[in-house]
């Protein structure tokens, strides 16, 4: 795939580096290269990103793009996400093409995850 003007890296805000990936290795089982105590990359998610340290939320209410991750079995990474105390915002719900619900994550950050399933 060519990569001239394609997005191909995201940075996430975070207040809690380790426990952040923590959440996303249990969840998703994201992988992480860390570059000292404020920053970390992400791999294993399709698109490569980072998290920084950072006390800032994003929220699709205070203008933030919104991360939505893909899940063939919605209701098992729904169990995840609670089982690693992230919060569920919006319950599951159907929309032209799938399903799919809104969670934050530790820090409340907000993403969706969806399923054509």
């Amino acid at each position: 795939m060519e990569k001239h003007h394609k997005i191909n890296y995201i940075e996430f805000p975070v207040k809690n580096i380790p426990e952040t990936k923590a959440f996303f290795a249990q969840v998703f089982e994201w992988q992480f290269v860390d570059y000292g105590d404020d920053y970390c990359a992400v791999s294993n998610a399709a698109l490569d990103a980072g998290f920084f340290q950072s006390d800032q939320i994003m929220t699709t209410s205070n203008g933030s793009a919104l991360i939505v991750i893909y899940s063939e079995q919605l209701e098992q990474t729904h169990q995840k996400i609670l089982e690693a105390n992230g919060q569920i915002t919006k319950p599951i719900f159907s929309f032209p093409g799938g399903r799919r619900f809104h969670f934050s994550d530790l820090n409340g950050n907000e993403y969706a995850v969806w399923s054509d399933k």
